[in-house]
């Protein structure tokens, strides 16, 4: 049977316990299941089992973020039996300490990243990688405690920097909530007949690739990168890609793609290279599975950016 997990994200007094408490006492979401309620952090307030709609919750902590196991997990699974699994997740953890350890039963069907409008920047400036972390991979932010003072095209940018598809809503203390609707149109055209990427949109287009990677399927792109490549490749398949830093210099990881290159191409690793290539979602044994096959038309030496590290401002 496929579980499914709810996580709520945040750091302290974001609003996650009073979303979760709202939700279990609501009788259109909580009429009974069996649902494990994980908790990774001890908040302000306190749950009121009292008030659930549904009475089979079961509420489970953890202390320690090395205390977050495979294991543990599976024993609360035993001793639960949950047909469902909300998760309130402690801000200043790794969200991969949680997706590695869970059971493989189990489908994260929802992530919602919590956030104090009044504190938000601050952890933002002080604890960015942290905040990368959990907006990389949330559908949802909430930024409670809104006024009239928030800077919603700050908070827009911060988001938009890490995520194109999560929705944005800023909730005020009357309770009345604003959804984002600022436009963010991609700074290339993607029904062009060549989608040219300029060196400083490599990093955008690179993450809309991983987030909806069917709409460039069939379609030609051009864009500068550098070439990986080994012995375990075939002579016509290499890497290209850029460098690219999310939030710090500690996170610059590498971006690229595979691509097949004509016959009769020279190359090598860490040339910097221009392409232009029909890109295809297939399976490859690179990928261990699908992903993006760029085929290349062309593939020539080219100058380095004058930014070497692609990143997303």
């Amino acid at each position: 049977m496929e579980i499914p997990v709810y996580i709520f994200t945040g750091f302290l007094e974001a609003g996650k316990t009073k979303f979760i408490q709202e939700t279990l006492e609501d009788a259109r979401f909580n009429d009974g299941e069996r649902t494990l309620l994980l908790l990774c952090e001890e908040g302000i307030e306190e749950f009121d089992l009292s008030r659930f709609t549904g009475k089979n919750v079961f509420i489970e902590s953890v202390e320690n973020e090395s205390d977050l196991t495979g294991k543990w997990i599976s024993s609360l699974f035993k001793k639960h039996k949950p047909e469902r699994v909300i998760v309130e997740f402690n801000g200043m953890w790794q969200l991969d300490s949680l997706y590695n350890n869970l059971p493989k039963t189990c489908t994260v069907v929802q992530e919602m990243f919590f956030a104090d409008a009044g504190t938000f920047l601050n952890y933002n400036s002080n604890m960015r990688s942290l905040v990368v972390d959990k907006l990389k991979s949330c559908e949802v932010v909430i930024f409670n405690r809104t006024t009239e003072e928030t800077d919603k095209e700050m908070f827009h940018k911060i988001v938009r920097a890490t995520s194109r598809r999560a929705n944005i809503a800023f909730e005020y203390a009357d309770g009345h909530v604003e959804y984002d609707e600022i436009e963010d149109p991609l700074p290339f055209d993607v029904d062009a007949p060549v989608i040219a990427i300029k060196d400083e949109d490599f990093a955008l287009w690179y993450r809309d690739v991983s987030e909806d990677v069917k709409k460039y399927v069939g379609k030609t792109v051009k864009f500068k990168g550098i070439i990986a490549h080994n012995n375990t490749l075939p002579k016509d398949v290499c890497l290209i890609g850029r460098h690219i830093m999310t939030c710090c210099a500690d996170d610059i990881s590498y971006g690229g793609m595979l691509c097949i290159v004509p016959k009769g191409t020279m190359f090598k690793s860490r040339d910097w290279m221009l392409v232009t290539a029909t890109l295809r979602y297939e399976y490859h044994k690179l990928y261990e599975g699908k992903g993006p096959v760029l085929y290349a038309e062309s593939l020539v030496h080219a100058p380095q950016p004058k930014e070497q590290v692609a990143t997303f401002y």
